[in-house]
């Protein structure tokens, strides 16, 4: 059976060291729910990645879990990303 793609949602993630080895799940929501998350990323200047293959991946997950370690590479590529975006925009 073939899965229905989400047609609007979002997933955020966290990471803080002492909490564990990997980024966790920090909000996931469709609809309503995911223009929230979507309206605070952007209000605090969060980076905010469109990918429909990682968010239906990542919707699938529970809330504070660790993402696993198949999606470890893709979400390192994007922190690596992130993170030359800020550093190019802290230089102008």
């Amino acid at each position: 059976m073939k899965r229905k793609k989400l047609n609007h949602g979002a997933v955020a993630l966290a990471y803080d060291s002492a909490m564990g080895k990997a980024p966790r799940i920090a909000a996931k929501g469709t609809g309503a729910l995911a223009d929230e998350i979507i309206k605070i990323a952007r209000e605090h200047h969060i980076h905010i990645h469109n990918d429909p293959d990682l968010l239906e991946m990542l919707a699938q997950l529970d809330l504070n879990r660790e993402i696993p370690p198949c999606l470890y590479d893709v979400v390192a590529e994007l922190l690596a990303f992130i993170y030359l975006l800020n550093a190019d925009a802290s230089t102008k």
